[in-house]
């Protein structure tokens, strides 16, 4: 191994933990090669990069311009390695999505199950977080592509295929409300309601409806999470308010019903699938990338998908 990938593993697994001990238990190697190698380097560089203290050790601002380097360091390594691998035509690699919670089950599960079954030499780590986190981690480059709402106004993402998105109310199989495919957002006055809040990306629409019909909601309950929401439906806590996309699962093993929300100030959500423009995909990555693009369509209401070139 070079000596500067042995030294900036012991560094970074230091700066992690906060004890060479601690590095040297984690890493399996002796506490006196790690001190050797941090101590070598400082000398070089004529400044400290930790901090001895009673408690430990803690990055100085040295060590944090480091630490920031060698994790840049890192990641631009495995994108050389995944690159050399292309050319040796293996279809192996590591791939690194982002998504949004609605996303965290259904379509994007099965499509994963399916690439592993086909490509079993290719590794995915799938982050779930916020809409925001999402579209900050595509443009980034802190992962290969994304799915989240909204991609329209960033010119550092790329919008490789993308749906609409529909609000409405979900009611349990069965419920009379149900019965609709559409209804106004006034539809709900005077019956017990489940809705979404902050940061759901559903929250801000449903703000805009409350302000121009100047509905008062009979809020029972509220939840930041999805599947809370869906739960507490199922449960008859009272109508819920979700997108189309948060209970596909659902509705279509025939648990839930969904009704459009048909308000004309009302538009669709724009569900995209994105990479960042300054960053083309791995071999390994635009494997992942098509097999997800194909699935997409799935995922809209009611149209397919719209691929781009």
């Amino acid at each position: 191994m070079p000596a500067f990938s042995r030294f900036l593993r012991y560094f970074i697994a230091v700066g992690r933990l906060g004890s060479i001990r601690k590095a040297a238990d984690d890493l399996n190697v002796s506490a006196s090669a790690i001190d050797r190698q941090i101590l070598n380097v400082e000398a070089e560089i004529g400044m400290p990069l930790f901090e001895r203290l009673p408690t430990g050790l803690r990055l100085t601002a040295a060590g944090e311009i480091m630490m920031a380097a060698g994790g840049r360091w890192q990641k631009s390594l495995s994108e050389v390695r995944a690159q050399i691998e292309d050319l040796r035509g293996l279809k192996r690699g590591h791939v690194e999505i982002a998504v949004i919670d609605a996303l965290a089950k259904g379509v994007i599960p099965a499509a994963i199950q399916s690439l592993q079954s086909r490509y079993p030499g290719i590794t995915i780590d799938v982050k779930v977080t916020g809409n925001d986190s999402v579209r900050r981690m595509i443009a980034s480059n802190e992962v290969d592509f994304g799915i989240f709402f909204g991609p329209e106004s960033y010119r550092e993402i790329s919008v490789r295929a993308f749906v609409d998105v529909h609000l409405g109310f979900i009611t349990p199989a069965g419920h009379p409300f149900g019965q609709q495919s559409e209804a106004r957002f006034s539809a709900c006055i005077g019956s017990p309601v489940v809705v979404p809040s902050a940061p759901l990306a559903v929250h801000q629409q449903i703000a805009v409806l409350e302000g121009t019909t100047r509905a008062v909601l009979d809020r029972k309950a509220t939840s930041n999470n999805i599947q809370m929401i869906t739960s507490l439906v199922l449960q008859g806590v009272g109508i819920g308010i979700l997108t189309s996309l948060d209970v596909i699962t659902e509705v279509k093993a025939g648990l839930l019903s969904f009704t459009r929300i048909s308000d004309p100030v009302l538009r669709p959500m724009t569900l995209a699938l994105c990479t960042a423009t300054a960053r083309p995909p791995t071999y390994a990555a635009d494997i992942v990338l098509g097999e997800i693009q194909s699935a997409f369509g799935q995922l809209a209401y009611p149209a397919a998908a719209v691929p781009l070139p």
